[in-house]
């Protein structure tokens, strides 16, 4: 009767690691997704970004310089 008792209350116990588990993979699950998402982007519109950049850069320096 005693082993029974014991195996009954092992079996939730159990559960709620495994559902700890599983809540802890579906997070970093969703940030990995998020990363690499973002990463994705960032990669994707680099070029862009520091053609503008450089573009911004060049009118500051070489506008003031015909100004004077």
């Amino acid at each position: 009767m005693a082993e029974e008792e014991a195996k009954v209350a092992a079996g939730p116990v159990r559960m709620v690691a495994i559902d700890n588990m599983i809540e802890n993979i579906r997070y970093k699950s969703q940030i990995l997704a998020r990363t690499n998402k973002m990463d994705s982007s960032v990669t994707a519109t680099g070029v862009i970004g520091f053609v503008l950049g450089l573009l911004c850069a060049m009118i500051l320096i070489v506008v003031p310089a015909l100004l004077i």
